[in-house]
């Protein structure tokens, strides 16, 4: 089969845990959760890329105050002798000193990236940092005891996710649903 016939396939086999629907909900119930709490902080919002593209696109328009908007792309190695090693594909270029950082992603799977991500924008001075995420994973495998997100949409169950910026192989990141690939 080649990579295309698998791509579609995958799709028309997954199983939906959240329709667009669902997912547009959960992305409401966080911007009036975020405009709570930061309306009145000038928060510098990092959307971390590639996952983060659809979930910033979603959540941002809803957020009615004012705000600065910045991407970065960071990655981790998986491998144990480089663990816990970030590598910046684009470093944060704002000056954070002083500010309140919004973080937004995609999911919060075990959170090694998002962790590494935090403590570098604390070291540059950020006074608070805080996440968003549309997807946190329920399971017990983060990267520290009680690590979570400050902002969640959806809880979903430990299976191999895409949708709404999560992908399979590269694809289906701009779905607004979340799907689980069937078996996995």
């Amino acid at each position: 089969m080649n990579m295309k016939d698998e791509i579609v396939k995958v799709m028309a086999e997954a199983d939906c845990l959240h329709s667009d629907a669902e997912v547009s909900a959960a992305l409401d119930r966080m911007a009036a959760d975020v405009t709570e709490v930061l309306k009145h902080a000038n928060p510098l919002v990092y959307v971390v890329l590639n996952g983060g593209i659809i979930a910033a696109g979603q959540l941002l328009p809803r957020l009615r105050f004012p705000l600065e908007v910045s991407y970065l792309h960071a990655t981790r190695y998986g491998d144990k002798t480089q663990g816990g090693r970030l590598n910046w594909k684009v470093k944060p270029t704002e000056d954070m000193h002083g500010r309140t950082v919004l973080i937004v992603d995609d999911i919060l799977d075990e959170g090694n990236t998002l962790a590494a991500i935090i403590e570098y924008c604390r070291e540059q001075g950020a006074t608070e940092v805080l996440t968003a995420v549309v997807v946190n994973k329920s399971h017990d495998r983060k990267a520290f005891p009680g690590m979570h997100a400050d902002f969640v949409g959806l809880e979903v169950e430990d299976r191999f996710l895409f949708g709404c910026g999560m992908d399979y192989k590269g694809f289906w990141r701009n779905t607004l649903g979340i799907y689980a690939v069937k078996g996995l």
